[in-house]
């Protein structure tokens, strides 16, 4: 999302300026409608677009159900949240499945644009689905376009239809037609045709293009294009429209650092809508458009539902109730949780799914700083241990942490900090399964959730001693009691991923609940 990111920033700033009015008079809407316009056109999106979703905010801005909402500024901020939505398409648009197999999309777009990388993201994703899609080769004109996606179907685990070399040699349409009667032959229910793309749209590109549509009649056809291409995005898109008519649009390099908000121009100007996005190299870096989501990542309100989505993919439900069980038994171990981190690693980049969360483009420097490799790090220094010392971290005397040490690159004192950190949050965990309130280090007791252990000696020790009669001495006693009830060890953060400096940050009672739940549901 790095693409929208000045976008974002620029709008969060906007809506800033609105927080501390009781009411919006008709100047403020104007200054703040105009503050958007002036976001849009930065980012590179068209001149008519933004137009048309000004007047629309406001409009919307200055009618009756701003005038008469609790809260005026909030209410702006959903008006152009809903406005957005409707500039990248309203309602999802899903892939249209041929009623007889194979469904037959082609790719089309300018080389460069990633068509190639493209297909086999695509076809990694079909396959996931439970689908069998086969790649077909019809770029012989690009040098190694073929040879490029030979390798790409090898890494997806995908079919790939490639009789001809490539490099200038052989016919496309042919292929094209062979590909298709090849994936009826085989039983492959999804046919990707990989076209050829030039670095400007000309007559040639288009007419190979028409040629190969007319040859295969394709269910759909995915103009590929380049989030970072600026305003040219508009006017290859409307070439494209009609020399090839696609049916709808996918964005790849939505992770690149350029302004990127021409691609909120393309479902205005052509009317088709957006399907997938590209975020990032992995063939894993793909996924289906949602607008609803798309925009509230530009506002900076999060996107939960599909951090939530890649969390369920990337973690088994019968592992997670494994582990549940043994930190109610007190068993769980270093090597358990190297699994566990394995397959948070394997839900995607950190950064990015941290990045989804409400807010977080306030912490932009923050998550840039973030550095991932410190998961490496941590992985390294528990599979430098043997299996024993894995089960049993008592193990681990200054001679076997020195070698810990030296095979994993690290320092005797991370293998320590780990170790440390390791053991506090196995006992914060089995409080918490146990249907406890978990004692932090550095935090104290959890407020408002009632619970075992420190209250009752902390009470103990109070019980019995008269207090003051003076109020201003009796509030000064009860903060040093408080005081010395959060005396403890510094808060470290977990398993050894670098200090957060945020002791004072204490979890709330909801977010708690939500963590007992989460554990309680695996000993079910």
């Amino acid at each position: 999302m790095a693409t929208f990111g000045n976008l974002s920033a620029r709008l969060t700033d906007t809506f800033k300026n609105l927080r501390a009015k009781g009411k919006l008079s008709a100047s403020d809407v104007d200054s703040t409608v105009r503050e958007i316009r002036r976001a849009l056109l930065e980012a590179d999106v068209a001149l008519d677009v933004v137009k048309d979703f000004t007047g629309k905010v406001r409009e919307r801005a200055l009618g009756d159900e701003v005038n008469q909402a609790l809260n005026p500024a909030q209410q702006v901020v959903q008006i152009v949240n809903e406005e957005l939505v409707a500039i990248l398409g309203g309602e999802q648009r899903r892939l249209e499945f041929a009623k007889k197999p194979p469904t037959i999309i082609m790719l089309a777009g300018l080389q460069g644009a990633g068509k190639t990388t493209l297909a086999g993201k695509l076809a990694k994703w079909l396959k996931d689905q439970g689908h069998t899609p086969m790649l077909v080769a019809c770029d012989l004109q690009r040098p190694n376009a073929v040879t490029q996606l030979s390798v790409v179907a090898e890494q997806a685990g995908v079919a790939i239809y490639a009789p001809e070399p490539g490099n200038g040699v052989g016919d496309p349409v042919k292929v094209a037609r062979g590909g298709v009667a090849e994936a009826r032959a085989k039983l492959h229910d999804f046919v990707i045709v990989d076209t050829a793309g030039r670095l400007g749209v000309d007559e040639e590109l288009m007419q190979q293009a028409s040629n190969i549509r007319k040859a295969i009649d394709p269910d759909e056809v995915l103009f590929v294009i380049d989030a970072m291409i600026g305003q040219d995005a508009v006017a290859t898109a409307q070439a494209f429209q009609e020399g090839v008519d696609f049916t709808g649009v996918v964005l790849t390099k939505l992770d690149g650092d350029a302004r990127g908000g021409a691609a909120l121009s393309i479902r205005g100007v052509t009317g088709r809508p957006i399907l997938f996005a590209s975020t990032g190299e992995g063939l894993g870096d793909f996924e289906p458009f949602h607008p609803d989501r798309m925009a509230s990542r530009i506002l900076d309100l999060g996107d939960i539902l599909t951090l939530i989505e890649q969390a369920q993919s990337a973690f088994d439900e019968g592992e997670a109730r494994k582990v549940a069980e043994k930190i109610a038994k007190d068993e769980f171990t270093l090597d358990d949780f190297l699994g566990q981190m394995q397959q948070l690693r394997g839900a995607g980049s950190i950064k990015k799914m941290m990045g989804m969360l409400p807010g977080m483009g306030k912490m932009k420097d923050q998550l840039e700083n973030f550095d991932e490799r410190e998961i490496v790090r941590t992985e390294a220094i528990i599979q430098s241990m043997t299996l024993a010392e894995r089960q049993n971290p008592k193990l681990l005397n200054g001679s076997r942490r020195l070698r810990i040490a030296r095979g994993s690159g690290m320092t005797v004192t991370d293998v320590n900090a780990l170790v440390q950190r390791f053991e506090q949050a196995a006992k914060m965990m089995k409080t918490v399964a146990r249907g406890g309130v978990p004692q932090i280090p550095g935090m104290g007791p959890m407020p408002g959730m009632g619970g075992h252990g420190g209250k009752k000696k902390v009470q103990s020790k109070s019980k019995g001693k008269k207090q003051s009669g003076n109020p201003a001495k009796r509030a000064q006693e009860q903060a040093g009691i408080a005081a010395k009830q959060s005396a403890a060890p510094a808060a470290g953060s977990g398993f050894g991923l670098g200090a957060s400096g945020g002791g004072n940050a204490q979890p709330s009672e909801e977010e708690m609940a939500k963590l007992q739940q989460m554990l309680g549901k695996g000993l079910r």
